[in-house]
């Protein structure tokens, strides 16, 4: 009698071959019904992934920090608020906030692309190992010139600078005082701003 080898499913599956998603299949799903508007997926390198639901706690961060620069931006940026950029072939991400360069359509024509952004912001709670260790360095290799993780349970923002092959070169973590996108150093976000108490 021959004995068979019995073989974790879960390594099979990391081994086997995988055709990754483009964004124009991505979109292609969503023009044919399989994807809907208001369904939170996100395509990451290829595949496509569930975005963690929005507390209040993340809600009101975004609301607070739209507010902020949608007071400042004058002609000098757009705000996008959870909206998708295009990283061509593989990914389109929705972070939280981007500052995006003016454009004369504003961005009718097509989706804003790492080229486009003066600033991504992620805001987190639940999704903070996700976003700071995926997301966030993805924003890097593909030249977004500054990111902002805002971590919601230590009240913290880390800033992200100096993009590379690797992500980023550059970051530092501010729990006090203000921080500004090195861009627009005149606008200053305060920390204490962005949370109660």
């Amino acid at each position: 009698m021959s004995s068979v080898a019995i073989v974790d499913p879960e390594q099979l599956r990391a081994r086997a071959p995988r055709r990754r998603l483009t964004v124009a299949d991505y979109h292609r799903m969503g023009d044919a019904g399989i994807l809907h508007e208001d369904d939170r997926i996100e395509l990451i390198d290829g595949e496509l992934f569930q975005m963690a639901s929005i507390g209040t706690p993340h809600m009101a961060v975004v609301i607070r920090l739209t507010s902020r620069f949608g007071a400042l931006a004058a002609d000098r940026f757009l705000v996008s608020t959870q909206n998708s950029i295009e990283i061509p072939p593989f990914s389109e991400p929705q972070p939280d906030i981007v500052l995006l360069r003016p454009r004369a359509d504003a961005y009718w024509g097509a989706r804003p692309t790492p080229a486009d952004a003066l600033l991504v912001v992620e805001v987190a709670d639940s999704s903070l190992a996700w976003d700071r260790n995926v997301k966030v360095p993805m924003y890097g290799r593909f030249g977004v010139v500054e990111s902002w993780l805002v971590d919601i349970e230590h009240r913290t923002i880390t800033v992200f600078l100096d993009p590379g092959p690797e992500g980023y070169r550059s970051s530092a973590e501010v729990r006090e005082g203000a921080v500004s996108p090195s861009c627009l150093p005149d606008i200053a976000i305060r920390i204490d701003d962005l949370f109660p108490g």
